[in-house]
């Protein structure tokens, strides 16, 4: 049961960060170069992801940076306080995210049930890099998978609302990870 549960869940989870993928694609230049809302919802989900992901967390260096901004001064269709060192191209966000992709993978499904049940975040980590909510501060690797699993279809479903909204276009469903 342990390894069909893993291919299950990297079959659902590497399905929603190719539609997150597909989203990218999809958008029009005019869209993505406003640097507005889509463009920063499509960073914050894919930060996140990355970050998530990160085991030790210590270690994340995402390679699109990134600059924590006073909420205050946010510009427009910022959707958090994370925002990108410059409006990073689409081509960059989708080879930033084949990475990602194949790091979760390879964490799903090569770790064993002791790996997956270990604490995500250790208290030394708490603050580092863009701080942990608190309501995840304690999860395993498995919850903190499904967490990050479920971020990523929220954003993917309002980008694609976006996308039809504003270009008359969406990426399809994917059942399933190739």
């Amino acid at each position: 049961m342990e390894k069909t549960f893993k291919w299950v869940l990297w079959q659902n989870f590497g399905a929603a960060i190719d539609m997150l993928k597909e989203t990218i694609h999809l958008c029009p230049d005019t869209l993505w170069q406003r640097k507005g809302r889509f463009f920063y919802m499509a960073y914050h989900t894919t930060i996140f992801l990355d970050y998530y992901l990160s085991i030790p967390v210590k270690e994340f260096n995402p390679p699109l940076p990134y600059t924590l901004v006073d909420p205050d001064k946010l510009p427009k269709g910022a959707i958090d306080d994370v925002m990108p060192d410059r409006l990073y191209t689409r081509a960059e966000m989708l080879q930033w995210l084949d990475s990602i992709r194949a790091r979760c993978k390879t964490l799903i499904t090569e770790s064993s049930d002791a790996r997956l049940m270990e604490r995500w975040i250790r208290d030394d980590e708490l603050n580092l890099h863009l701080g942990c909510p608190s309501l995840v501060k304690d999860y395993s690797i498995l919850e903190i998978l499904f967490y990050n699993f479920r971020h990523v279809q929220h954003h993917v479903a309002q980008l694609n609302l976006m996308l039809r909204a504003e270009a008359n276009t969406a990426a399809d469903w994917i059942s399933h990870a190739d």
